[in-house]
Protein backbone atom coordinates (compact mmCIF):
# COMPACT_ATOMS: atom_id res chain seq x y z
CA UNK A 1 0.00 0.00 0.00
CA UNK A 2 1.13 3.63 -0.54
CA UNK A 3 1.18 4.26 3.21
CA UNK A 4 3.94 1.70 3.60
CA UNK A 5 6.06 3.62 1.09
CA UNK A 6 5.53 6.92 2.91
CA UNK A 7 6.18 5.45 6.35
CA UNK A 8 9.47 4.02 5.10
CA UNK A 9 10.93 7.48 4.36
CA UNK A 10 9.16 9.76 6.84
CA UNK A 11 10.95 10.80 10.04
CA UNK A 12 9.96 9.31 13.37
CA UNK A 13 6.83 10.85 14.89
CA UNK A 14 8.51 11.24 18.26
CA UNK A 15 11.35 13.32 16.83
CA UNK A 16 8.89 15.69 15.16
CA UNK A 17 6.78 16.08 18.29
CA UNK A 18 9.88 16.80 20.39
CA UNK A 19 11.14 19.47 17.99
CA UNK A 20 11.27 22.78 19.83
CA UNK A 21 9.48 24.63 17.03
CA UNK A 22 6.59 22.14 17.07
CA UNK A 23 6.00 22.63 20.79
CA UNK A 24 4.36 26.00 20.10
CA UNK A 25 1.27 24.11 18.92
CA UNK A 26 0.74 22.46 22.29
CA UNK A 27 -1.80 19.64 22.35
CA UNK A 28 -2.90 20.28 18.76
CA UNK A 29 0.11 18.37 17.51
CA UNK A 30 -1.05 15.20 19.28
CA UNK A 31 -4.19 14.92 17.15
CA UNK A 32 -4.13 11.37 15.66
CA UNK A 33 -5.51 12.71 12.39
CA UNK A 34 -2.25 14.58 11.78
CA UNK A 35 -0.27 11.32 11.73
CA UNK A 36 -2.74 9.16 9.84
CA UNK A 37 -2.09 8.29 6.19
CA UNK A 38 -4.83 8.04 3.60
CA UNK A 39 -5.45 9.49 0.15
CA UNK A 40 -6.76 12.82 1.44
CA UNK A 41 -4.18 13.36 4.19
CA UNK A 42 -1.25 12.47 1.90
CA UNK A 43 -2.34 14.54 -1.11
CA UNK A 44 -3.33 17.44 1.15
CA UNK A 45 0.05 17.29 2.88
CA UNK A 46 1.81 17.47 -0.48
CA UNK A 47 -0.22 20.56 -1.32
CA UNK A 48 0.67 22.22 1.99
CA UNK A 49 4.36 21.26 1.93
CA UNK A 50 5.00 22.27 -1.67
CA UNK A 51 3.21 25.58 -1.21
CA UNK A 52 5.15 26.42 1.96
CA UNK A 53 8.39 25.44 0.25
CA UNK A 54 7.95 28.47 -2.00
CA UNK A 55 7.29 30.91 0.84
CA UNK A 56 10.34 33.22 1.04
CA UNK A 57 10.32 33.35 4.82
CA UNK A 58 12.21 31.68 7.67
CA UNK A 59 10.51 28.92 9.66
CA UNK A 60 8.68 27.46 6.68
CA UNK A 61 8.17 24.22 8.61
CA UNK A 62 6.27 26.03 11.36
CA UNK A 63 3.91 27.52 8.79
CA UNK A 64 3.52 24.12 7.15
CA UNK A 65 2.71 22.51 10.51
CA UNK A 66 0.12 25.20 11.25
CA UNK A 67 -1.57 24.64 7.87
CA UNK A 68 -1.44 20.86 8.36
CA UNK A 69 -3.22 21.27 11.70
CA UNK A 70 -5.80 23.61 10.18
CA UNK A 71 -6.58 21.38 7.19
CA UNK A 72 -6.07 18.13 9.17
CA UNK A 73 -3.59 16.61 6.74
CA UNK A 74 -0.48 14.55 7.41
CA UNK A 75 1.93 16.71 9.39
CA UNK A 76 5.24 14.86 8.77
CA UNK A 77 4.81 15.02 4.98
CA UNK A 78 3.86 18.69 5.15
CA UNK A 79 6.96 19.55 7.18
CA UNK A 80 9.43 17.38 5.26
CA UNK A 81 8.42 18.77 1.86
CA UNK A 82 9.48 22.26 2.95
CA UNK A 83 13.01 21.03 2.38
CA UNK A 84 12.54 21.32 -1.38
CA UNK A 85 14.06 24.71 -0.65
CA UNK A 86 17.52 23.89 0.64
CA UNK A 87 20.98 25.47 0.21
CA UNK A 88 21.28 23.84 -3.22
CA UNK A 89 17.84 24.64 -4.66
CA UNK A 90 16.86 27.87 -2.92
CA UNK A 91 18.59 30.30 -5.29
CA UNK A 92 17.37 28.86 -8.63
CA UNK A 93 13.85 28.27 -7.27
CA UNK A 94 13.33 31.78 -5.96
CA UNK A 95 15.03 33.43 -8.89
CA UNK A 96 12.69 31.52 -11.21
CA UNK A 97 9.73 32.64 -9.10
CA UNK A 98 10.95 36.23 -9.31
CA UNK A 99 11.23 36.04 -13.10
CA UNK A 100 7.71 34.60 -13.32
CA UNK A 101 6.35 37.47 -11.24
CA UNK A 102 8.29 40.04 -13.25
CA UNK A 103 7.00 38.54 -16.51
CA UNK A 104 3.39 38.68 -15.29
CA UNK A 105 3.74 42.30 -14.08
CA UNK A 106 5.63 43.29 -17.20
CA UNK A 107 8.66 44.67 -15.36
CA UNK A 108 12.30 43.95 -16.36
CA UNK A 109 13.92 41.43 -13.98
CA UNK A 110 17.02 42.50 -12.06
CA UNK A 111 19.84 40.37 -10.70
CA UNK A 112 19.83 39.94 -6.93
CA UNK A 113 21.37 37.72 -4.28
CA UNK A 114 18.98 35.77 -2.08
CA UNK A 115 19.30 34.80 1.56
CA UNK A 116 16.51 33.30 3.67
CA UNK A 117 16.87 35.60 6.67
CA UNK A 118 15.11 38.55 8.29
CA UNK A 119 18.04 40.82 7.37
CA UNK A 120 17.61 40.03 3.67
CA UNK A 121 13.86 40.55 3.91
CA UNK A 122 14.41 43.99 5.42
CA UNK A 123 17.16 45.17 3.06
CA UNK A 124 16.50 43.56 -0.34
CA UNK A 125 12.86 42.54 -0.51
CA UNK A 126 11.67 46.15 -0.52
CA UNK A 127 13.12 46.59 -4.01
CA UNK A 128 11.66 43.47 -5.65
CA UNK A 129 8.82 42.45 -3.38
CA UNK A 130 5.97 42.76 -5.89
CA UNK A 131 7.25 40.45 -8.65
CA UNK A 132 9.07 38.22 -6.17
CA UNK A 133 6.11 37.54 -3.88
CA UNK A 134 3.70 37.24 -6.79
CA UNK A 135 5.98 34.71 -8.48
CA UNK A 136 6.40 32.74 -5.26
CA UNK A 137 2.64 32.56 -4.72
CA UNK A 138 2.01 31.52 -8.33
CA UNK A 139 4.76 28.88 -8.37
CA UNK A 140 3.85 27.58 -4.93
CA UNK A 141 0.14 27.46 -5.75
CA UNK A 142 0.73 25.76 -9.09
CA UNK A 143 3.12 23.18 -7.63
CA UNK A 144 0.71 22.65 -4.76
CA UNK A 145 -2.18 21.81 -7.11
CA UNK A 146 0.02 19.54 -9.22
CA UNK A 147 1.26 17.71 -6.12
CA UNK A 148 -2.25 17.31 -4.69
CA UNK A 149 -3.82 15.88 -7.84
CA UNK A 150 -0.77 13.75 -8.70
CA UNK A 151 -0.62 12.03 -5.30
CA UNK A 152 -4.40 11.63 -5.24
CA UNK A 153 -4.37 10.02 -8.68
CA UNK A 154 -1.40 7.76 -7.96
CA UNK A 155 -2.95 6.66 -4.67
CA UNK A 156 -6.25 5.86 -6.39
CA UNK A 157 -4.50 3.94 -9.19
CA UNK A 158 -2.54 1.93 -6.64
CA UNK A 159 -5.73 1.07 -4.72
CA UNK A 160 -7.55 0.06 -7.92
CA UNK A 161 -4.60 -2.07 -9.02
CA UNK A 162 -4.38 -3.73 -5.61
CA UNK A 163 -8.14 -4.40 -5.66
CA UNK A 164 -7.94 -5.98 -9.11
CA UNK A 165 -5.01 -8.12 -8.02
CA UNK A 166 -7.00 -9.23 -4.96
CA UNK A 167 -9.99 -10.07 -7.17
CA UNK A 168 -7.72 -12.08 -9.47
CA UNK A 169 -6.40 -14.06 -6.49
CA UNK A 170 -9.96 -14.70 -5.25
CA UNK A 171 -11.00 -15.84 -8.71
CA UNK A 172 -7.99 -18.13 -8.97
CA UNK A 173 -8.74 -19.66 -5.57
CA UNK A 174 -12.40 -20.12 -6.51
CA UNK A 175 -11.51 -21.81 -9.78
CA UNK A 176 -9.01 -24.00 -7.97
CA UNK A 177 -11.66 -24.99 -5.43
CA UNK A 178 -14.21 -25.72 -8.15
CA UNK A 179 -11.62 -27.76 -10.03
CA UNK A 180 -10.93 -29.85 -6.92
CA UNK A 181 -14.67 -30.33 -6.40
CA UNK A 182 -15.07 -31.48 -9.98
CA UNK A 183 -12.17 -33.90 -9.60
CA UNK A 184 -13.72 -35.27 -6.41
CA UNK A 185 -17.09 -35.65 -8.08
CA UNK A 186 -15.50 -37.39 -11.04
CA UNK A 187 -13.72 -39.82 -8.69
CA UNK A 188 -17.04 -40.54 -6.97
CA UNK A 189 -18.70 -41.18 -10.34
CA UNK A 190 -15.87 -43.50 -11.32
CA UNK A 191 -16.27 -45.41 -8.06
CA UNK A 192 -20.00 -45.68 -8.64
CA UNK A 193 -19.43 -46.94 -12.18
CA UNK A 194 -16.93 -49.50 -10.90
CA UNK A 195 -19.36 -50.65 -8.21
CA UNK A 196 -22.16 -50.89 -10.73
CA UNK A 197 -20.01 -52.87 -13.16
CA UNK A 198 -18.89 -55.19 -10.38
CA UNK A 199 -22.47 -55.75 -9.25
CA UNK A 200 -23.61 -56.45 -12.77
CA UNK A 201 -20.74 -58.86 -13.35
CA UNK A 202 -21.51 -60.71 -10.12
CA UNK A 203 -25.17 -60.98 -11.11
CA UNK A 204 -24.23 -62.45 -14.49
CA UNK A 205 -21.91 -64.97 -12.90
CA UNK A 206 -24.61 -66.15 -10.49
CA UNK A 207 -27.16 -66.28 -13.30
CA UNK A 208 -24.83 -68.41 -15.43
CA UNK A 209 -24.17 -70.74 -12.49
CA UNK A 210 -27.91 -71.11 -11.95
CA UNK A 211 -28.48 -72.01 -15.59
CA UNK A 212 -25.67 -74.55 -15.50
CA UNK A 213 -27.27 -76.16 -12.48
Amino acid sequence: MPRKIFKKYLPDHKKIKENRYMKVFGNFIHDPGLWHLNRYSASGAFAVGLFCGFLPIPFQMVVAAALAIYFRVNLPISVVLCWITNPITIVPMFYFAYKVGAWILGVPPNDFSFELSFAWLQSELIHIWKPFLLGCLICGGTLSLIGYHTISLLWRLHVVRAWRARQARWKERLLHTLHLDQLGKKDDDDEEDKTSDSTEETYREKHNEHRND
